[in-house]
């Protein structure tokens, strides 16, 4: 009755397609419009915030007890070159400086030629760069700081902003930045290289937009072949591509005015709603041709198509969200705003099939048939392509590979099972990777500017200690960190270095800490306010950095972490002042949220999404039947998955930890589609290894359509230059495929075993009832 009511609604939607064909037209006219005026507002992300949950305690404490208030981040003009002592060099990193210093967002510039003006000032009260190369040489040796000029062939000028800059800012500054090296005009044996974090972000945000590009064309071009190949038994069969693409012109626009970011996860998912949302394309499109070619009224073909068709897809869409709604349960944003994308995509692509899908064949159709009336052909009305002839190699191999299941279903099933169980016990040993400069372009100008960079000056990682207390001009603090610093960099191995207030109060007042807090606040009146806003804020915080040096690479997060602890216990031992507490944060230290994102979270987002995939096919169905089996089936692909991921050596990342939600999500759909067709075709008289045998004929070719151009979608996917994305488009080729399989060879057994259970059940329970029927009109007859 449900579904007569559904199916009553889709009707009625058909009527009111075919009737105002030309009103959306306009509509679809317009939403274009708006949606690329809507693509423009897309920012590009690529900061922390994008790995972390801005909600956590841990990313609350980086942000707000260090990100906003301690940290800075630098543009590094990296100068290399036999002899960095040269006069005309210095003064060519002055002129820089002096130029850089005055961009807009730009809190100080050090360099090299600072230092050497602010000796010879005090040497001779004349604050320029000599001429005189032995005297530079002189100075440098003394009191050259070795972050300036860490060897005798490199130099760094270090152009420092706020951590807090917005990437359009950082990008802003690293182009006047540039100009001002430029200007700066240094002699022509030097090489100069400006990276730096900025620098190497606003690379990696222009390269995340200039790839999408491409990688939408290779997906539309493979898609091409495939609807060309496959899909030829209807007219038209490249048009599910521009609907399609129309979708995704839509969901461009919703995205910008959503305010959802581009990211390197996000952006993957263009290239994924080809492959998906073409999918519905091709189903309405499909069908509307099977309804032609039985000599349908095109007009009354378009309201079958849409009564038959729609509440099919719109429950196979309505589950694929399902899936992809337990990407919400991840902690790492980029997920979240990948599962949004997808949600809006095959919304977008949905109702574009729906109505300007159906709309264009309509329209084509007639206008065909007039322009056959025109040239004088009676106009037959199948006399297109017709897809009722004899069953074509495709046909057959699909009929055979299905008899074939049904003939040995319990094979099938142990095999299927037993395959699936060991996936998912291997599943667990897969690792995790989460070293963001392993997700880039490896042969990315800027991320080989940054490692070498990193190489001269052993990395920047730091451990950020932020200590709270009621005066931050207490000299038992001042030399409890002293200490503790001392104490850091002497004992453990991966502690370089560190930096905070006390080096300045030291320095200023003869080598020692001040005995009491009046003096020490003093020597605060007397510093810059650079100096005291990188250590200092306001009077109870202030903050101790450990330098880790390129820890994320030696150690990995994990590492970090591990390191991280022992600092932690370190300050439990060696304990600070009374009134004093010290929060340990950190880009790093944020990172290892990540990891227990994706080995704890990424089980949690497949078991979610197949708990919502069931509750929403019970609810839609009322049926456990028709609620189990898909579940079942996907279930099976989901531990094939972990086998793929283990055995092919590799690695889970934030992309790839997705599979479980985007397994169900598509495959659910496929098998979604074939169960709709086989109980059609049991409500038509067959038996249930008919209705499947059907079933699998009807439906083969579209979803295989369908699954190849998703597919083919994914693997456009493998062309990305980010190794995240393209690892992700692999392994997801694979699993794709994994879910065709098993539509067609484990799907039709398990909803065939099942059904037929049932039907067992049932007439089991008819004839139970026939006899006690029977027997009490035996025994009332005999009374």
């Amino acid at each position: 009755m449900r579904g007569i009511i559904i199916k009553g609604i889709f009707e009625k939607l058909g009527v009111f397609i075919e009737d105002n064909s030309v009103a959306i037209a306009l509509i679809a006219l317009l939403l274009i419009i708006l949606s690329l005026q809507g693509a423009q507002l897309i920012e590009m992300k690529s900061g922390t915030d994008t790995f972390v949950e801005k909600t956590s305690k841990l990313y609350q404490d980086f942000d707000h007890l260090y990100l906003n208030l301690f940290s800075t981040q630098s543009i590094v003009v990296m100068v290399e070159g036999k002899d960095i002592t040269n006069p005309e060099l210095l003064k060519a990193l002055d002129r820089a400086q002096l130029s850089a210093a005055a961009i807009p967002g730009v809190i100080e510039v050090t360099s090299p030629s600072t230092v050497i003006k602010e000796v010879n000032y005090e040497m001779t009260g004349n604050a320029e760069i000599p001429d005189d190369e032995a005297t530079i040489k002189g100075m440098v040796s003394s009191y050259m700081p070795s972050a300036l000029m860490p060897d005798d062939t490199h130099a760094f000028m270090s152009v420092v902003i706020e951590g807090t800059t917005t990437d359009q800012m950082q990008e802003e500054i690293l182009k006047q930045t540039e100009s001002s090296v430029a200007f700066a005009v240094f002699p022509p044996d030097y090489n100069v290289i400006v990276t730096g974090d900025p620098a190497f972000n606003v690379a990696l945000n222009y390269e995340m937009n200039s790839s999408m590009g491409p990688l939408l064309g290779i997906a539309a071009l493979l898609m091409m072949v495939v609807l060309y190949v496959v899909f030829k038994h209807v007219r038209w069969r490249l048009l599910p591509l521009p609907i399609v693409l129309l979708g995704i012109i839509l969901t461009f626009g919703a995205m910008g005015f959503l305010n959802i970011p581009m990211t390197m996860v996000s952006m993957a998912a263009f290239p994924v709603l080809i492959g998906l949302g073409i999918d519905y394309a091709i189903q309405f499109h499909n069908r509307i041709e099977e309804e032609l070619a039985k000599g349908e009224d095109a007009a009354e073909a378009v309201v079958q198509t849409i009564k038959h068709i729609g509440p099919a897809v719109l429950i196979a869409l309505i589950i694929t969200a399902l899936g992809f709604f337990s990407l919400f349960t991840s902690a790492v944003p980029m997920i979240q705003d990948f599962g949004k994308l997808l949600l809006i995509g095959i919304i977008m692509c949905f109702f574009v099939s729906l109505f300007v899908g159906v709309t264009v064949i309509y329209t084509l159709h007639r206008l065909e048939d007039r322009k056959k009336l025109k040239k004088g052909i009676a106009g037959k009305k199948n006399d297109h392509p017709d897809n009722t002839t004899q069953p074509d190699i495709l046909d057959r191999l699909i009929g055979k590979m299905t008899a074939f299941t049904l003939k040995y279903p319990w094979i099938i099933l142990i095999i299927a099972s037993l395959s699936c169980l060991g996936g998912m016990y291997v599943d667990s040993m897969v690792p995790v990777q989460t070293d963001v400069q392993t997700f880039v372009p490896q042969d990315m100008s800027a991320l080989l500017d940054l490692k070498h960079l990193g190489s001269i000056l052993g990395g920047t990682d730091q451990l950020n200690l932020v200590i709270k207390t009621d005066d931050n001009a207490d000299p038992d603090l001042l030399k409890w960190i002293d200490e503790f610093s001392e104490h850091e960099v002497a004992g453990r191995s991966h502690i370089y270095g560190s930096s905070s207030i006390v080096p300045l109060v030291k320095e200023m007042n003869g080598g020692e800490i001040p005995d009491t807090a009046e003096e020490v606040k003093h020597l605060y009146t007397q510093m810059s306010d650079s100096q005291k806003e990188r250590y200092l804020h306001g009077g109870n915080i202030m903050v101790l950095n450990l330098n880790i040096g390129n820890a994320m690479g030696e150690l990995g997060l994990e590492g970090i972490s591990d390191l991280s602890d022992t600092v932690e216990e370190d300050i439990k031992w060696f304990v600070p002042p009374p009134g004093s507490t010290v929060t340990i944060t950190g880009n790093s230290v944020v990172f290892f949220e990540v990891i227990g994102a994706l080995t704890s979270g990424r089980m949690l987002m497949t078991m979610l999404g197949i708990v919502l995939v069931f509750i929403g096919l019970l609810v839609i169905y009322r049926d456990h039947l028709k609620a189990l089996t898909p579940i079942i089936t996907m279930l099976i692909v989901v531990g094939w998955s972990g086998g793929v991921m283990y055995y092919a050596g590799l690695e889970y990342t934030p992309m790839t930890a997705t599979l479980g939600a985007l397994i169900l999500g598509v495959g659910s759909e496929y098998a979604i589609l074939m169960m709709e067709r086989y109980f059609e075709e049991k409500d038509k008289g067959a038996t249930p290894d008919e209705a499947m045998h059907e079933a699998s004929i009807k439906m083969g070719k579209a979803i295989i359509s369908s699954g190849l151009t998703t597919v083919f979608g994914f693997a456009a996917l493998i062309a990305s230059p980010f190794t995240m994305t393209s690892n992700f488009g692999f392994i997801t080729v694979i699993d794709v495929t994994l879910a065709l399989f098993a539509t067609f060879v484990v799907f039709p057994p398990v909803l065939v075993l099942l059904d037929k259970h049932r039907e067992q059940r049932i007439s089991k329970k008819k004839m139970k009832t026939m006899n006690t029927n029977h027997a009490k009109a035996t025994e009332v007859s005999s009374i």
